[in-house]
């Protein structure tokens, strides 16, 4: 009995190493934003070191924005529905391999870099650890998750009270402090974004993933060029 039961302890033991995360540099259930979304705008920050790091990051090898399939289909009925109201997307971050989420814990667990301030005005760096602003894993490397805002047909600003990456209260979706005409601009693209099929995430405004996204357990690895 006592065999049968250490055996038992042993195999519950290895069932997350049985379960773990796949990390793949398989690129074939992708497609490039622009192929899609041909009016799309692009400003993809992680490609230049504009961005909370002071660097440009790790695997972002060209200004391009890929995204799974699924994800891409169901984007492109959020820019009908935007462009039907007189608005374009604009990217900042789609997919992002793995290899770009390592630099950031690179730069994260480098005390004597303190990258861009302007985007942690109000935290210490410390802060961003333990407040989980930057963490060893993101969604954003399954494929199916984006950061995106909008802009006017002619491609003007649209003010939605806060920027990208700003880690602060501020870029909570739900942020009171925030004028009418701010709240109304959240709340376009997060309407259309929920209404193709994407779930927002309820500390950054900018942040959506596809509801049922295609590779829930893949974390893949692949350069963006």
């Amino acid at each position: 009995m006592k065999k049968i039961s250490l055996l038992f302890v042993l195999l519950v033991g290895l069932l997350p190493m049985v379960q773990a995360d796949t990390v793949s540099t398989d690129k074939s259930g992708f497609d490039k934003i622009y192929n899609v979304i041909d009016d799309a705008v692009f400003d993809l920050r992680y490609y230049s070191p504009y961005n909370f790091t002071g660097h440009k990051i790790t695997g972002y090898k060209a200004p391009i924005a890929y995204m799974t399939k699924e994800a891409l289909q169901a984007l492109s009925k959020a820019a009908a529905d935007l462009r039907a109201q007189g608005y374009r997307i604009l990217v900042w971050d789609s997919y992002r391999p793995q290899k770009a989420v390592d630099d950031f814990v690179k730069w994260i667990n480098d005390p004597q870099d303190p990258g861009n301030k302007s985007f942690y005005p109000e935290l210490q760096k410390s802060d961003l650890i333990s407040g989980d602003y930057v963490m060893p894993k993101s969604g954003h490397t399954r494929g199916s998750t984006i950061d995106l805002t909008i802009v006017k047909q002619d491609g003007s600003f649209v003010d939605m009270g806060g920027t990208f990456d700003l880690f602060s209260e501020r870029s909570h979706p739900d942020y009171k402090k925030l004028t009418k005409q701010q709240k109304a601009n959240r709340k376009i693209l997060r309407d259309a974004m929920i209404k193709a099929g994407f779930k927002p995430l309820e500390t950054e405004w900018w942040h959506f993933t596809l509801k049922d996204e295609p590779y829930k357990d893949t974390y893949f690895n692949f350069d963006v060029e």
